[in-house]
Parts: structure tokens; C-alpha cells; sequence
């Protein structure tokens, strides 16, 4: 006998039995890393076929929010946090408005001599004293980000006796040398990750993420930090919305451009500018 009664209607029955499984997943019910009976049972317990809850299923997976392995089973994964590539809030202002609590660790700081991509990037000449800044950014107690990053040393004297685990890095700049971060040049590209960084991410090496790689630059249009950004492809995914315009043509309305969705999983390299705070 059916556990759930499916009602006959306009409402397909594959979409009631994901609206149920959803219900479960997002009322705690069934929570991280639970394993959902196989689709025999559910089959029978929902009165239904195998390919309504087949379509069900994946219907939960496309959205992130299952996890089918062949061989292991289905099991429910945490849902990840869309980003706003235009959104100007720190990862910190982000996070506390999702009501998540936003922590930074500090990983490693060290003064280093400038690599020839690393001079490249912040305009200076190889060899030059830079520091070197690594820090895991955590949301919720589950790590998120992890941000390596090298800055111009002379022109931040005293850096590293500096709180480099509370608050934000650009507020840092500018409260205490007055250098303002106005805009960021960005790629974006997908990676696999390596056994330390996936390590730091509570991750499995070989796992599919996204490395943010970028240059910050300063109101006068110097450049104040190189950074590479370790991205957890089963936490996080971005996005972009453009502006959709009209044009006419031959009597017919035509658009032109479309907006669009970029997902860390997976992600053709693109770049982009944008202002923003670290």
C-alpha cells in the first residue's frame, strides 16, 4: 500500500513524488549524506512506476540536491550557495546576510620574492618582496573558499603583524594604509583538486572545483594583489545576469544577448571586471 497518495489531476504524478522527496530533504527529514531507498521501494511505496521515480530523482539531482552513483546508490548532498558574480558584498557581508557564520583561517603568511608571474600581475620587478597570504574562508563551519594570495610588500609595511583572520582584507588596505580596492579583474577556470587543497577543503583529491585567478586594483589603477581562489565545486556555484536587449529587424523583434547561468560544475574559462571587496 502506497505511504503517500498521489492525486489524479493536472499535476503529473513524477512531479507529486519530487515535490514529496523534496519536501524530505528540505524539512530535515532526510538529511546530508542519507541514503534514499532504492527505486524498487519507492516505487512501491508511492504506488507509481520505475520511471516516475526515475524521473523524480533526477529531476532532485539536476538541482543539486541528490547525488546518483552508480554501483553506491543515491544519497542526499548539501545544497550548494549560487554567488552573484556582479555582487559587490564580501564573502563575509554575503554569507551573514544568508544567515550563515561567515570565519576566516589562516593557513599560512610569509614574505616572499616576486615569481615573474606573480611581478607580471601586480606591475612590479621580479624578485621584489611581496607577501604571501594563504586563508581558508569557512561559512556555516564547512570550509568554502581557499584563497592564496601575494601582495606588493613595500608598499605594505608591517602586513603580516596585522589580524589577518578577522574581518576583511580590503577593509585591512584600506583602514590601515589607505589604499581603496576599486576593481577586479578575473578568470575563472575548472580544476581538480590536489591532495593539500583538497585536503584543506575536507574534499577528495581528483574532486571538481573552480579556481578564481585575479588581479585587484587599487583607485589609481595599480594593481595590489595577485590571488588564486580554490572553489568547492559541491558547495558553491556562480552566476551572471546580463541585460537583455531588443532589436528590430525586418518587422520581427529579435533578441539579442541572453542571460545566462554559469555553474562550477562545469564552467568554460571566461573573464571578467568587476568592484567588490575581499
Amino acid at each position: 500500500m502506497a505511504r503517500f497518495k498521489l492525486e489524479l489531476g493536472p499535476i503529473p504524478f513524477y512531479h507529486q513524488v519530487y515535490l514529496d522527496l523534496r519536501a524530505m530533504i528540505d524539512d530535515g527529514r532526510w538529511p546530508v549524506d542519507h541514503r534514499v531507498a532504492p527505486e524498487r521501494e519507492l516505487a512501491r511505496e508511492y504506488g507509481v512506476s520505475l520511471i516516475t521515480v526515475r524521473r523524480a530523482l533526477d529531476e532532485l539531482a539536476r538541482e543539486g540536491r541528490l547525488e546518483r552513483t552508480r554501483g553506491r546508490g543515491t544519497f542526499v548532498i548539501a545544497t550548494r550557495i549560487d554567488r552573484d558574480l556582479d555582487d559587490p558584498l564580501s564573502f563575509t557581508e554575503e554569507m551573514q546576510t544568508r544567515g550563515l557564520d561567515p570565519r576566516t583561517r589562516l593557513i599560512s603568511s610569509r614574505p616572499q620574492k616576486a615569481t615573474e608571474r606573480v611581478a607580471t600581475a601586480l606591475g612590479i620587478e621580479p624578485g621584489s618582496p611581496t607577501f604571501f597570504v594563504e586563508r581558508l574562508r569557512l561559512a556555516g563551519g564547512e570550509p568554502m573558499l581557499l584563497e592564496q594570495v601575494h601582495l606588493p610588500g613595500e608598499r605594505l609595511p608591517g602586513l603580516l603583524a596585522s589580524d589577518l583572520e578577522s574581518g576583511s582584507l580590503y577593509k585591512l588596505l584600506e583602514d590601515r594604509y589607505g589604499i581603496y580596492v576599486v576593481r577586479a579583474r578575473e578568470t575563472f577556470e575548472p580544476v581538480l583538486l590536489q591532495a593539500r587543497e583538497a585536503e584543506l577543503l575536507k574534499g577528495k583529491a581528483r574532486t571538481p572545483a573552480l579556481v578564481i585567478e585575479g588581479v585587484a586594483f587599487a583607485a589609481d589603477g595599480s594593481a595590489v594583489e595577485f590571488s588564486r581562489t580554490f572553489v568547492r565545486g559541491d558547495k558553491t556555484r556562480y552566476y551572471v545576469e546580463r541585460n537583455v536587449r531588443v532589436v528590430r529587424e525586418r518587422g520581427r523583434q529579435r533578441p539579442e544577448g541572453r542571460r545566462t547561468a554559469s555553474t562550477v560544475q562545469p564552467i568554460p574559462v571566461t573573464a571578467t571586471e568587476r568592484g567588490g571587496d575581499q
